[in-house]
């Protein structure tokens, strides 16, 4: 599976919003909206995660080269998983959720 069919918008699990594919060049799997994910991935960007679940918003952590990350807990599985917080681009992700989440 290429990049660009790794990376297409879709409908938020939680909120319902229509969220955009990432412009940021990063993959984009949470609603910057309400921050919800859905357990898609196994390795970031590979979608073969068999679960699909929700996976709630948990935390911060700020990652060296990376940046800041949001760590998601999966409602069905448990697995944690960070991803990259969006802070540019189409739609980057919600300042006010983000800064509400504690840092881990």
């Amino acid at each position: 599976m290429s990049r660009a069919e790794q990376n297409t918008p879709f409908r938020c699990g939680r909120c319902g919003a229509d969220v955009p594919a990432s412009t940021d060049g990063h993959y984009r799997n949470h609603c910057p909206h309400c921050l919800w994910s859905r357990h898609v991935d196994v390795k970031p960007g590979d979608r073969s995660s068999d679960c699909e679940s929700l996976m709630e918003p948990t935390g911060l952590v700020d990652k060296g080269g990376k940046g800041w990350q949001i760590v998601h807990r999966c409602t069905v599985c448990g697995q944690r998983q960070p991803n990259r917080v969006v802070r540019e681009g189409a739609s980057p992700d919600d300042l006010d959720l983000l800064l509400n989440l504690r840092w881990l």
